[in-house]
């Protein structure tokens, strides 16, 4: 398992990465100036990284609460992501829009197109950190001959 410091390490390297990656997409992609397109991915990543705090306190809590657990199935585990994605739309499109002055409809497709690059780009990310930063596997206890 990762210590805290690694995860220190992955949490800053993923947005930082994520940022310098998503400059570059959003102005080929949408023809937005780069200062522009940064100033949309770090906003997006501090409100991101704020709103998974709350959001996961909060389900974890009311879980708590009605279930008497914090403990997910399947089901639950995507209710929980389509709802932590919802409620980040609902808090970005707004600014979003209002920031590069364009419509919501405009500001929808812009996020989907930047939840479709995060969505690859995590799963690029994550695969490549685990090769280059691996987790010591724990030694497993060692069984005596009989």
């Amino acid at each position: 398992m990762r210590n805290v410091a690694d995860r220190i390490r992955h949490a800053l390297m993923f947005e930082v990465f994520g940022v310098l990656l998503v400059i570059p997409y959003g102005f080929l992609l949408f023809d937005l100036p780069p200062a522009k397109m940064g100033v949309i991915g770090v906003a997006s990543a501090l409100v991101a990284t704020v709103w998974n705090y709350i959001y996961n306190l909060g389900f974890d809590r009311l879980m708590l609460r009605h279930a008497g657990t914090t403990r997910k199935t399947l089901r639950l585990r995507i209710v929980h992501a389509l709802l932590f994605e919802g409620g980040l739309l609902l808090i970005l499109l707004p600014a979003m829009a209002l920031y590069l002055q364009i419509s919501l409809w405009q500001a929808l497709v812009m996020d989907l197109a930047i939840v479709v690059f995060y969505l690859v780009y995590a799963f690029v990310f994550n695969w490549a950190y685990d090769w280059v930063f691996p987790v010591a596997e724990p030694a497993l206890p060692a069984v005596k001959a009989a």
